[in-house]
């Protein structure tokens, strides 16, 4: 048999191009380091002996956040590790506000081992100077954080008793490096046969400017109105002096105290204006485990001209997570005003369950 030179080209090629395919299935070499084949994984070595694969996602509040294969994302305290180990750079901001940049993690007998770079040479840090792990661009002063959370507490009843209540939460915060705007909003709305049963609303907005250590000076300034209790406007405006004690998920806890102008504006009562004291103490925890959050805040104004006059309002709740950043709720709100009219009791309790997203 004769073949012509075509078709002995014809033939080479298509016997390369088998043998190639043939190699490809029966699964290659694993690619030389400067391919994009295996990534050789984080490592973690605890003080039990144990050793972790994965990858190390930050760290925070003295806990190492370490994403695996085989246990998902996991939350490990500093003091039980031995060595941390990162094939990847970082971001490590340390407690004096230094921002290192561009280099691996690397901890080795509780000390924090620093490659030299730039003309320095190696150094090693105590454990503790390590603030944060790749921080968020907030942290490092760029721009801001905006989280807040939204709630409903809405009920229809049709019956005996023909009932209709919307009670609406609102609470935004856009915080930077320097300072944090807050802005809040809480109405309710309720109706009995027809027949309006409450209508209240409060608007505040606040501005702090952080000094050090999570203290703080701020603005503060509110309205409200509460038709039930004889209160047609109550605006405030004053400084306040405040703390961020704790920031963290186990506990975080902060609180204020200040100086305030009031003006009250009744229904039927004397309106009055006068100076106050004024306090608010904010906390949550996450203590009870199963993804719950424990949650209180609470508001006071004592009148400085007559200390007998007191408002304080309080609300201790719990809520659970629900999906897609929804949250359940379920809270008492304590609503205690001493100055109140003739025929309003002093003390209002209101018991709630709130389907709520945060962000």
């Amino acid at each position: 048999m004769i073949l012509c030179r075509s078709s002995l080209a014809v033939i080479v090629f298509l016997t390369l191009g088998f043998a190639g395919a043939a190699l490809g299935d029966s699964g290659a070499a694993p690619e030389t380091e400067s391919g994009d084949a295996a990534v050789v994984p984080d490592e973690i070595v605890l003080k039990n002996g144990s050793r972790l694969l994965g990858k190390v996602t930050g760290v925070r509040d003295a806990s190492v956040n370490f994403s695996t294969d085989f246990a998902g994302e996991l939350t490990i305290d500093m003091d039980q590790v031995e060595s941390i180990s990162t094939q990847s750079p970082v971001v490590m901001q340390l407690a004096d506000k230094t921002v290192v940049r561009e280099v691996p993690l690397q901890v080795e007998q509780s000390e924090v081992v620093i490659a030299a770079g730039d003309g320095m040479g190696e150094r090693k840090l105590a454990l503790d100077e390590l603030l944060l792990v790749n921080p968020e661009p907030w942290e490092l002063g760029e721009g801001y954080k905006w989280s807040g959370q939204t709630s409903f507490a809405w009920a229809l009843e049709r019956g005996n008793t023909d009932t209709d209540e919307l009670d609406i939460f609102f609470e935004s915060i856009w915080r930077s490096v320097l300072d944090r705007y807050t802005l809040k909003l809480t109405s309710e709305q309720d109706e009995v046969n027809g027949q309006r049963s409450a209508d209240n609303w409060l608007l505040s907005g606040k501005y702090d400017y952080f000094i050090s250590d999570g203290r703080y000076w701020g603005i503060f300034a509110s309205a409200e109105s509460d038709e039930f209790t004889d209160l047609d406007l109550r605006y405030l405006l004053g400084p306040v002096y405040g703390r961020d004690f704790r920031d963290d998920s186990l506990l975080a806890l902060s609180a204020e105290v200040g100086v305030a102008y009031v003006n009250e504006n009744f229904i039927v009562a004397e309106d009055q204006d006068y100076v106050s004291g004024i306090w608010n103490l904010k906390m949550s925890s996450d203590y009870l485990g199963a993804d719950s959050r424990l949650y209180l805040t609470q508001r006071g104004i004592l009148s400085l001209d007559d200390i007998s006059d007191l408002v304080i309002d309080t609300t201790v709740g719990l809520a659970f997570p629900l999906r897609w950043g929804l949250e359940a709720s379920a809270e008492l709100l304590l609503e205690y005003d001493s100055g109140a009219p003739a025929g309003v009791e002093d003390l209002d309790q209101t018991y709630k369950v709130r389907i709520g997203y945060s962000w």
